[in-house]
């Protein structure tokens, strides 16, 4: 089993700020937690598999910064091959979920598969953690894991979307997602732990909330460099000057030695 978690996911996802963050963040905690294990139960074991399906759903869910489609749903009303038959269906069960869950039939039929009456408690999709499960049982149903062992992103994107809408963001998606798991796969292979705290290691190009947390260490150290999450030169200079300082190897690349010296000498300085 890969251990990908939460910080993985941050690996993944665009970088959002304000509320959107927030709810990212919370989203993103909720699932992390329960990844790697409820993954490996579908069979999604392997870096192909595992990449394609974190890729397809941070796009469906907006970078995780949603499990609830924005729109109200309303134009899913008399869609009886979604199985809105009633009146109010539409909005009722509109898209929910990482993978987006739409339209009554289907609400009913994937709660039958975990066990839930989801057609009568239509918003229980939307909770981070069973909207992964109705995700991986999506993926099943479709037989998506043939693809992804064929590192096709265009079959993949048919069965999950009907089309190839979002190509070019699920490509990236999927892009990030490798590198993700490869720095995993390269710490187990060659015996060692990931970076202090599950840290990831960053360089010049990084992006994201880990980016933000190196940034305010060094500040707290007396570099003079903006935080905003982008790893650009500044930064590269900054970590290059922090490791000449404490004699790391001077690589403006900052992995698990340097992410451990930076936290015990702000930790000596405070």
């Amino acid at each position: 089993m890969i251990p990908v978690d939460a910080q993985t996911l941050r690996e993944v996802a665009p970088t959002f700020s304000g509320e959107a963050a927030e709810r990212q963040n919370a989203i993103i905690t909720e699932v992390g937690e329960v990844l790697a294990a409820t993954l490996d139960t579908y069979g999604l074991q392997t870096r192909l598999r595992i990449a394609h399906f974190l890729g397809q759903v941070c796009h469906e869910s907006a970078g995780f910064r949603t499990t609830e489609e924005f729109a109200s749903g309303e134009r899913y009303e008399g869609r009886r091959d979604l199985g809105n038959t009633r009146a109010g269906d539409g909005r009722r069960y509109k898209g929910r979920g990482l993978l987006q869950l739409t339209g009554r039939a289907n609400y009913r039929e994937y709660g039958e598969k975990l066990g839930l009456d989801l057609e009568a408690d239509p918003e229980r999709a939307a909770e981070p953690v069973l909207s992964l499960q109705i995700a991986c049982e999506y993926w099943k149903k479709r037989r998506v894991n043939a693809p992804c062992d064929q590192d096709d992103v265009v079959k993949v994107t048919r069965l999950v979307n009907g089309g190839t809408n979002g190509l070019a963001d699920r490509r990236a998606s999927t892009g990030r997602a490798k590198s993700a798991i490869a720095r995993i796969e390269g710490f187990r292979l060659a015996g060692e732990a990931p970076p202090a705290g599950g840290r990831p290691v960053l360089r010049r190009g990084s992006k994201g909330e880990a980016v933000i947390e190196l940034q305010r260490l060094l500040q707290k150290l007396g570099f003079m460099l903006a935080v905003d999450g982008d790893f650009g030169p500044g930064t590269e200079v900054a970590v290059a000057a922090f490791q000449h300082a404490r004699q790391l190897e001077v690589d403006g690349i900052v992995g698990r030695d340097s992410w451990s010296t930076l936290a015990a000498a702000v930790k000596a300085r405070a």
